[in-house]
């Protein structure tokens, strides 16, 4: 081979290599398409906060000291995060519970737990600029554990928009904005774990994410990357009292349901079947020679109940 093709044979084998370098580097640092398609722009959780945090707000309920306001204020803890799978830790019961909650009406309507504000004597609601308003109950349902309360403001006030939980897909980055342990307007961010999921409750299907939840976060927003509330922060599973990556909350498409019956009435109504509900788990689907999970099964009836007067067996 003379030495002019080699000089172009080394000149092209160096070209393709450079070539494929610089791919292969935009494929890792993100600068190019990835094995899965384009690269998603990272999330803007500082723009998020900016605009959100003035509509999130601290609620504080003061309790009756000697717990009989109400059956929330009977047990330890009352009024603080809810905790699964293991006992809630040990401590007196407070004179006040520390939550978190937003606004979603202008005129001072706003969304909390209901496990944060039951057995309150007096509810004061702190905003982010430290203004201080006290707030009544429009409604409480304690099956869903959501409250609507109220604050007389002078002027009109910022508001959070309510998403669609229906479209939230396992992987999603999320957003919580809250109050743990009193310090107000603390923000957190994870992605949604899983979807629902059955606590034990008589409405469950809640959100899981890892976006760290703390005492005093329950009742706060739990938002998409497009600005919307997806859930309101209600629980988390753990060993002593502080969050170690397992949080849940309330899809607020649950909440959608029954919104208007809380700011009308205060309470929600519900139909009433007679029948005893077993969810199908593989076992079960398998055992029905049912191709997968699906639906559920009646396993009981009430005598004399709708149900059973409408032929269901």
């Amino acid at each position: 081979m003379s030495k002019a093709k080699t000089r172009l044979t080394i000149g092209f084998f160096v070209c393709a290599v450079a070539f494929a370098c610089a791919h292969t580097e935009a494929d890792f640092t993100g600068k190019g398409a990835s094995l899965f398609g384009a690269v998603p722009k990272a999330p803007d959780f500082v723009s998020l906060a900016k605009n959100l945090q003035p509509a999130v707000v601290n609620v504080s309920a003061m309790l009756s000291p000697d717990g009989k306001e109400g059956p929330e204020s009977q047990r330890p803890g009352a009024g603080e995060e809810k905790f699964f799978g293991v006992p809630a830790p040990e401590r007196a019961a407070p004179e006040r519970s520390q939550g978190s909650g937003f606004i979603i009406g202008t005129d001072g309507i706003i969304l909390t737990n209901a496990h944060v504000v039951e057995g309150a004597k007096r509810i004061i609601v702190r905003l982010v600029n430290k203004r201080e308003y006290e707030a009544n109950v429009v409604g409480k349902d304690l099956p869903t554990d959501i409250a609507v309360i109220k604050i007389a403001a002078k002027s009109k006030l910022p508001t959070l928009s309510l998403g669609d939980s229906d479209h939230l897909q396992v992987g999603e980055w999320v957003m919580a904005v809250g109050n743990p342990f009193g310090l107000d307007s603390s923000v957190s961010s994870g992605i949604v774990s899983a979807k629902g999921r059955h606590l034990g409750e008589a409405y469950d299907r809640m959100i899981q994410t890892d976006a760290s939840l703390n005492p005093g976060s329950s009742g706060g927003p739990l938002i998409n990357l497009n600005g919307q509330v997806v859930g309101i922060s209600k629980a988390i599973v753990s060993q002593g009292g502080g969050n170690i990556g397992i949080s849940f909350a309330t899809p607020i498409n649950l909440i959608k349901e029954i919104l208007p019956q809380l700011q009308t009435s205060g309470k929600v109504t519900r139909g009433w079947a007679g029948l005893a509900i077993q969810e199908i788990t593989p076992g079960l689907a398998d055992t029905l020679g049912m191709d997968k999970p699906n639906g559920a099964l009646v396993g009981g009836l009430v005598h004399g109940g709708p149900g059973e007067g409408g032929g269901v067996k």
